[in-house]
């Protein structure tokens, strides 16, 4: 009875414990949907909520935002640069933001993730929606993918492709071990909810840092930005296994690059240690009849907030390129 007693008690514990921590989580989530709600309009798409912000006249530009973002990313100042000249759309990604994953995915124990070709299709048909024709299409980081795979998907629907900083490669070594926990079957059933629940203000402004590094976080961005729209359980859980399943996609995806016959222009910053351009963009470069390089020095990983005048000059070189 002794034994039953204290496995009772440890059970009641547990549970006790779990609601807490679920129900501090929640708590958390909530506040950031209110505090940052929608920027544009959520249309449905092959079923599923697709978040677009639309501002500006011009020749379609879409902006495609990279893991553990959101379209606000793109609206903190880039996308006000170009308005005057084009009709510039930003899209959240599949799972993060305002953006659904894909009906199945997403569950508390699944670890699939939606694949680059998957949500290319998704925001190419949300792009449709919103009559957006033969557009240049800009994705950073793993929003580099998605702008490769929606190109490869529609060569002759895609104007041009730059490329910021994008992950288009295989890469060498394993992902980081934050990405593995949540990202596994079980890992992502419980480390989200401690994250969202506790999350200190100085671990989150210190991974901030590390995504800009050596280029200081912009003056406002992390207000603007909202990070609690990270910090979602299903946000986390999206963003990991969307990681995790990359590589396969990008090694098929690495061998049909030869082929795409519009304008791509890669820009990167040469201290990017987060997607290193020795191993994603001078390769892309070679093997991409159309492509420009440009490097820029002593810049990191967000060039379009660090060097924003040289991701506008890519764009506009996309543009000219392209005939628009």
């Amino acid at each position: 009875m002794r034994l039953v007693a204290s496995f009772l008690l440890v059970a009641a514990l547990v549970l006790g414990a779990v609601a807490v921590v679920e129900l501090q989580a929640g708590r958390r989530e909530s506040a950031a949907l209110a505090a940052y709600p929608p920027e544009g309009q959520i249309i449905e798409v092959m079923g599923r909520r697709v978040h677009a912000v639309t501002r500006g006249v011009g020749p379609d530009l879409v902006l495609i935002h990279g893991a553990s973002g959101n379209v606000r990313d793109m609206t903190f100042d880039l996308m006000g640069r170009l308005t005057d000249r084009y009709r510039v759309t930003a899209f959240d990604r599949p799972g993060l933001g305002y953006t659904e994953a894909a009906p199945g995915l997403g569950g508390l124990f699944d670890w699939r993730g939606e694949s680059p070709q998957d949500q290319a299709a998704l925001l190419r048909a949300a792009a449709r929606q919103l009559g957006i024709e033969r557009p240049i299409v800009l994705g950073h980081s793993f929003g580099g993918a998605v702008a490769l795979a929606w190109a490869l998907g529609d060569p002759e629907g895609t104007a041009a492709v730059v490329d910021v900083s994008g992950v288009s490669m295989p890469w060498p070594g394993s992902l980081d071990l934050l990405y593995r926990i949540n990202g596994s079957t079980m890992g992502g059933a419980t480390l989200p909810p401690l994250i969202v629940a506790f999350a200190p203000t100085r671990a989150v402004d210190a991974t901030l840092g590390a995504v800009f590094a050596p280029d200081p976080v912009p003056e406002g961005y992390a207000e603007h930005f909202g990070i609690g729209l990270t910090l979602r359980r299903e946000s986390i859980r999206a963003n990991a296994r969307q990681v995790r399943v990359l590589r396969a996609h990008i090694v098929e995806m690495s061998r049909q690059y030869a082929t795409l016959p519009m304008p791509l222009e890669i820009i990167h910053g040469e201290a990017d240690i987060i997607v290193p351009p020795g191993i994603h963009s001078l390769p892309l470069s070679r093997l991409v009849p159309g492509a420009n390089l440009v490097i820029l020095k002593d810049t990191g990983h967000m060039p379009h907030h660090s060097e924003p005048e040289a991701v506008v000059a890519a764009i506009d070189r996309a543009r000219a390129r392209a005939g628009l």
